[in-house]
C-alpha cells in the first residue's frame, strides 16, 4: 500500500529527496518544507513522478 515517492525542490528543480506514502490515506501530491542543498536554504519540495 506504501508507494516510494520523490520530492523535487521548486525552485531549483532537483530532486532531492525520496519517500514513502499511503496512497490511500494520502491521494493528493504532497508538499513540504525541506532543506535544498543546492538553494542552500528550506523551500517548499513537491512530489514528482
Amino acid at each position: 500500500m506504501r508507494d516510494i515517492i520523490i520530492l523535487a525542490c521548486t525552485e531549483c528543480k532537483n530532486r532531492n529527496y525520496n519517500t514513502d506514502k499511503n496512497k490511500k490515506n494520502n491521494p493528493d501530491r504532497i508538499e513540504m518544507k525541506k532543506y535544498c542543498k543546492h538553494c542552500k536554504k528550506h523551500t517548499l519540495h513537491k512530489e514528482t513522478k
